[in-house]
């Protein structure tokens, strides 16, 4: 079930930051870096930036949830994130699906080039390589646009 968010409220932010720390590690370990935005993030980081979070629960407890920053006529995606333990269970496609549906001219999102799994999804839903960017030593990130 897809709901809305209030990150503002410490109870919901330490539900994101519980699942968001175990994910973004994996994420880490697979591209070989952990220099991922909000890999280290806290509660009070959670409660305090501007993002809009959406969630999806499963047996009312949050599995995955997706953030994004509406400017103008963009939508820039900012977290995508499903719980270890509800990996593979179309949560990410689902989170996606949703905001897909939203009236913006366009949809961003960037991630690790080596995150197969998430460039695959981002692929399947229609999204197009924008642009690769080689940060540093080998981290490479891709920005994506629908």
């Amino acid at each position: 079930m897809i709901v809305p968010l209030n990150h503002y409220e410490t109870r919901i932010a330490e539900k994101i930051i519980s699942i968001q720390c175990p994910a973004y590690q994996i994420e880490a370990d697979m591209i070989g870096s952990d220099r991922i935005p909000g890999l280290y993030d806290t509660v009070e980081d959670i409660k305090a930036c501007s993002e809009s979070f959406i969630g999806w629960y499963v047996d009312d407890q949050l599995a995955g949830f997706i953030s994004y920053v509406w400017n103008d006529a963009t939508v820039d995606i900012h977290r995508l994130v499903v719980s270890p333990s509800h990996f593979r269970k179309g949560i990410a496609k689902n989170l996606l699906s949703y905001i897909l549906q939203f009236k913006a001219e366009r949809i961003i999102v960037s991630t690790g080039a080596k995150n197969v799994p998430a460039r695959k999804l981002y692929a399947s839903l229609g999204f197009r390589e924008r642009e690769y960017q080689e940060v540093d030593d080998g981290l490479a990130i891709i920005h994506y646009e629908y």
